[in-house]
């Protein structure tokens, strides 16, 4: 399993609910469609949090690497429905940050492994 770690501020003016729900219709989508494993989103509580941190908090679980490459093929080639849903979610993001994680210590250690 695969974390694909996502920090967002929404534009000035954004409404937050508009955005949970522009966020759920998306998610739902990927998750119906067999693409992602599993989401939650998260809000800071009481504005606590360092500089770095932003408002918002999206945790999508993918079970491997090549879910994470199949799901960027697939947006890639979406519908108009799709289309919607991330566009109706994407236009009130104003700033993303993301990472990508992974349970750690994983039986493979893939910090032991080298090309050469």
């Amino acid at each position: 399993m695969i974390l694909y770690h996502c920090q967002i501020d929404l534009h000035d003016g954004a409404k937050a609910l508009a955005f949970a729900s522009a966020v759920q219709g998306w998610m739902t989508h990927l998750k119906a469609n067999g693409q992602i494993s599993g989401w939650r989103l998260m809000r800071r509580k009481l504005g606590l949090a360092s500089g770095a941190q932003r408002d918002f908090l999206l945790e999508i679980e993918l079970p491997g690497l090549s879910a994470l490459d199949n799901l960027f093929q697939t947006l890639s080639e979406t519908d108009d429905l799709a289309q919607r849903r991330y566009d109706q979610m994407h236009q009130m993001i104003q700033r993303a940050e993301v990472g990508l994680y992974r349970p750690y210590p994983d039986a493979a250690q893939r910090e032991r492994i080298a090309l050469v």
